[in-house]
């Protein structure tokens, strides 16, 4: 280990209970350590000798810590002289604007006294011609001269830096008092300084707390210890905080047009007539936006944000533009439904099993991507609806009808008439048209051109766009459900109503997914399998009258027509009958077959009397005696036996 270190490397060390200055040290070091040869050296310097002195001197703390970093491993690499440099940069840095001047004027003094001073000429006459009528002394050269030796020259502007501290030092506070006073105030309710300054005084004479410093004071002391930030987030809640960061700026230069899109509803600010209620109504506007273009591609109205709409846009949009790669989402509860994303690997609402369907997204190949909520930055359709609330709701056609953005901004006319439903929606496409047309938008990809024109642009630039097919258009015109089959007939059981056609019986109490309209219940639905592999179109069973012959006979007609239809299929499937497929076995096959008799391997002896008895021969006139007996018996009790007439023999 090192063991002689000079004043600059001791500063450098930054060691405890030792003086932090140079200048301080080398009077310390003057004044204790020079004397004893063995603890003190001069040493060649770069302009001059340099005083060195051994780590024996140092305070016990500060011998240790010199131990530590020049002997711990992860220290060995480390340039002192580079870090030294940094720090007089870093200080020099966070200098004013006058006292960075101040410093070029010694830097420039000194260079000018030293080139006389190398010229032969006194330091004192060198001094007066330098500074010209300026106050520099002798020992402010030489105090100079110290503050640059053992520097590069490129550092001394750093270096001849003032070294004094620009903080006020703290009025005395007792840690109680400080800290029942930071509690109160960083609070939710964000109460006033003043109030928590009383209150905090009213403690501190309950409990005996000293000292305790002026309110200004303590202000002063909160300011500079407890971080805007941090007063942000505990006065103003974590939105207020969060936007202390700056946000993200993402450009959509890179995309084309279909590439991309984003989804959302906005509550209009406009109350509505409509045929279902009797009270009128806010309607929801559910539409999708290109994010290279920021053209609205598809919007419905309706009286809350629910899946059937969801569906319905996304499938207008199909039906005019294409089919996107990517589709940004809020995660609520209509846009993150299963009918809707179902089977997504990112969908993270509800409960996931492995039996869901497969929701339209995912069936059309479009990833769902979701945003933040309340996150306006992630959806750039935040921005359109702020435009389009402003032309819809506020505009002559809807005089009377506006209810205001929020409870307390009510109009003078609130609640004097209400839109019909018809009326308002054709207002709301006449605006989404003009908001697509409008020309002069600053935005990145449009440079003053109208959103239809920056869509229309990229579409003719050659972008890629997929389209979908006549199978798939029924994906979004139909809502999914995944039901289990009734066991025997395989029947559909929904929403009261009897789905089922006869390839229903193979699926008999299994589960099956089944798309429907929901505003068409009674006509036919389509059932697929887990897979989402078409099964039957299932047609809607009528339930009949108890009394209804007509009916009766219908299905009866219907239900031999079933049966024909089964056994015409089980004789297209049996071509063999049983006659001709044991013909079939037996063909070639003479006589019956001899089996060998099987020899066991081993034997016992038989033991007792096992011999067969043998046993006597019936004769045949003997029975015949018997029958004859037994005969006239029966005869005899039964009066006449009655013969055919015309033989009169009794045989």
């Amino acid at each position: 280990m090192k063991q002689f270190y000079s004043i600059a490397e001791l500063v450098a060390a930054n060691l405890p209970d030792l003086p932090r200055t140079e200048k301080s040290l080398d009077n310390l070091a003057r004044a204790k350590w020079r004397g004893n040869d063995a603890t003190a050296r001069r040493v060649p310097g770069k302009t001059k000798p340099v005083w060195e002195y051994h780590i024996s001197l140092l305070p016990q703390a500060a011998q240790t810590r010199l131990l530590i970093v020049h002997s711990a491993p992860a220290n060995d690499d480390r340039n002192l002289k580079a870090e030294k440099k940094a720090a007089l940069w870093r200080r020099f840095e966070a200098l004013s604007k006058d006292h960075k001047a101040a410093c070029e004027g010694r830097l420039k003094l000194l260079l000018e006294i030293i080139r006389l001073t190398s010229a032969g000429i006194q330091v004192v006459a060198a001094i007066s011609m330098a500074a010209k009528g300026r106050a520099v002394s002798q020992r402010t050269y030489y105090n100079w001269l110290s503050m640059v030796e053992g520097i590069d020259r490129q550092d001394w502007l750093a270096a001849l830096a003032p070294s004094f501290s620009t903080e006020r030092p703290r009025s005395d506070c007792d840690p109680r008092a400080w800290e029942y006073l930071t509690s109160d105030y960083l609070r939710a309710e964000a109460p006033k300084f003043s109030s928590c300054y009383r209150r905090m005084m009213k403690a501190a004479e309950k409990e005996g707390w000293k000292p305790i410093p002026h309110e200004r004071s303590l202000r002063r002391r909160l300011d500079a210890e407890v971080s805007e930030a941090v007063q942000k987030l505990a006065r103003n809640g974590k939105e207020k905080a969060k936007g202390l960061y700056p946000a993200q700026r993402r450009t959509r230069s890179h995309l084309h047009a279909m590439q991309m899109v984003n989804m959302d509803g906005h509550k209009l600010d406009v109350f509505v007539r409509v045929p279902w209620s009797l009270q009128p109504v806010r309607m929801f506007l559910v539409g999708i936006q290109d994010l290279y273009s920021g053209k609205i591609l598809a919007w419905r109205l309706s009286d809350s944000e629910n899946k059937e709409t969801v569906r319905l846009v996304i499938g207008d949009m199909v039906e005019q533009f294409g089919i996107p790669d990517r589709i940004y989402l809020d995660n609520g509860r209509s846009f993150a439904s299963k009918w809707i994303s179902g089977g997504a690997a990112t969908r993270y609402r509800f409960k996931v099993r492995e039996e869901d369907p497969e929701g339209l997204l995912v069936t059309l190949g479009i990833e769902p991507r979701w945003t933040n909520p309340y996150s306006g930055q992630s959806k750039p359709i935040e921005r359109a609806w702020g435009d389009l609330a402003e032309n819809i709701s506020k505009h002559p056609f809807c005089a009377g009808a506006y209810t205001g953005n929020k409870p307390d901004a009510k109009p003078e006319n609130y609640g004097n008439r209400a839109v019909p439903l018809e009326d308002f929606r054709a207002h709301v496409g006449r605006e989404i048209v003009e908001h697509n047309a409008r020309t002069g938008r600053k935005a990145q990809t449009c440079k003053g051109r109208s959103f239809d024109e920056t869509f229309q642009a990229s579409i003719d630039a050659g972008a890629i766009v997929r389209w979908p097919t006549a199978a798939q258009r029924s994906l979004w015109l139909l809502a999914s459900e995944v039901i289990r089959a009734q066991k025997g007939s395989g029947e559909i059981h929904y929403h009261g109503n009897r789905y089922w056609s006869r390839e229903l019986n193979q699926y008999a109490g299994q589960k099956v997914t089944i798309r429907f309209d929901p505003d068409n219940l009674h006509g036919s639905i389509k059932v697929y399998d887990l897979k989402n592999s078409l099964i039957c179109d299932a047609a809607c069973i009528a339930d009949a009258g108890f009394d209804d012959q007509e009916a009766a006979r219908q299905h009866a007609r219907k239900r031999r027509d079933y049966q024909k239809a089964i056994a015409a299929e089980k004789a297209a499937q049996t071509a063999l009958s049983a006659s001709q497929l044991a013909d079939i076995l037996t063909r070639g096959e003479t006589g019956r077959a001899k089996q060998d008799p099987i020899q066991p391997k081993v034997t016992r002896l038989v033991r007792g009397n096992l011999a067969l008895q043998q046993q006597p021969v019936a004769d045949d006139g003997a029975f015949e005696d018997s029958f004859s007996r037994a005969l006239s018996r029966v005869a005899g009790e039964s009066a006449v036996i009655q013969f055919p007439q015309g033989d009169r023999s009794g045989k």
